[in-house]
């Protein structure tokens, strides 16, 4: 993609930015304070799995902008809609729920953006020499991008966006901070997690990826010190995976209440359209009764949600799980061990391990 666009293509983004998601926030740089605006509609949103850099192409056009002058843009966006969130512990179905609510026709999705993940980023640090921002600061940014996400097409009556599994770590200085944003917040119990990550071909590099910060994340939360990321095995970090993510997830809905609905995703697969009428509701969409009475029936559920070129079923998933259990049992039983070991000395992991009411 070429950035480097005349003054007229900066300044068509900007015109359109108030009025229209056409003018689409793709990138965050804290460094150089600019954000990179490209040119979307609403065919490039539905389709998107991710909006990070795969949605780029020579074909792309967009420019960067100074923070300033996009905030002055964004002060002047009318008719906002509400922002809503998916956050999830990862790979427990949230990108299917997102594409089942694009069904909808009222939900304007945002499947993943790359600016969540760099506030998360920045969240993580505020307070030392180091940060790049202030506690002031950050929440000027985050409101700005809660405004830049509100702005929908004609028929969007919610935006839902949908976090990477590690940015629910914002779950509450987003709800903090926004009184009408209501989230759901996407899990599994310990064994399938596992065993579900485990089957992944990808999932040593996503485990090891998000390692770091989780592990830092866990420990801060426990107020203990854990073994180092090196010493565990992959079954035993699938499980530090969970763990933190669940804790987070944990801390939110019991700060948060009503706010946040807790959806497990194997009682979602059991029942389809019990669990998306909760979650529209939950949303405040007017569905009809026919989408709620034939969304388990959705071409969505036959395809793999984050490719959906590829066929992907429940029954399919089954077979997945099926087999990871048989093949990654050893490794399994070593994370549901590291985890129970926990539990002995900390009474929040016993809680989540045992799936006690929050």
């Amino acid at each position: 993609m070429t950035t480097q666009t005349p003054e007229s293509m900066a300044d068509d983004l900007l015109a359109r930015l108030p009025a229209s998601p056409d003018a689409y926030p793709q990138k965050l740089d804290l460094v150089r304070e600019m954000v990179l605006l490209v040119r979307l509609d609403a065919a490039a949103y539905r389709a998107a799995s991710f909006l990070d850099d795969r949605i780029l192409s020579p074909a792309t056009q967009g420019a960067w902008l100074s923070i300033g002058r996009v905030a002055e843009a964004a002060r002047r966006a009318v008719h906002p809609r509400p922002v809503h969130f998916i956050f999830h512990t990862g790979h427990v179905g949230s990108t299917l729920v997102s594409r089942l609510l694009d069904e909808t026709g009222e939900v304007l999705s945002l499947r993943e953006p790359l600016p969540l993940r760099t506030l998360a980023e920045a969240g993580d640090v505020l307070g030392p020499p180091d940060s790049l921002l202030s506690p002031a600061q950050f929440d000027l940014a985050l409101a700005l991008f809660m405004r830049l996400w509100s702005r929908g097409y004609d028929r969007t009556r919610s935006v839902v966006v949908k976090a990477t599994s590690s940015a629910g770590r914002l779950a509450v200085p987003i709800l903090a901070g926004n009184p009408a944003a209501h989230a759901i917040y996407m899990n599994l119990h310990a064994e399938p997690y596992v065993a579900t990550l485990l089957a992944g071909q990808n999932s040593p590099l996503d485990l090891r990826g998000h390692g770091p910060e989780r592990i830092r994340r866990l420990a801060a939360r426990l107020g203990a010190a854990l073994a180092p990321l090196h010493a565990l095995s992959l079954g035993e970090l699938a499980a530090m995976s969970w763990l933190a993510e669940t804790l987070t997830q944990r801390d939110a809905v019991r700060q948060f209440g009503g706010r946040i609905l807790a959806v497990d995703f194997e009682a979602f697969l059991s029942n389809v359209s019990d669990g998306m009428t909760r979650i529209v509701s939950h949303f405040a969409l007017s569905c009809d009764a026919r989408y709620l009475a034939e969304v388990g029936r959705s071409p969505v559920l036959t395809r793999y949600s984050k490719a959906p070129e590829y066929s992907y079923t429940p029954s399919i998933r089954t077979e997945v799980l099926r087999d990871s259990r048989r093949d990654n049992r050893v490794e399994i039983r070593k994370g549901l061990d590291w985890l129970a070991g926990l539990a002995r000395f900390h009474a929040a992991v016993a809680e989540a391990v045992t799936g006690a009411a929050i």
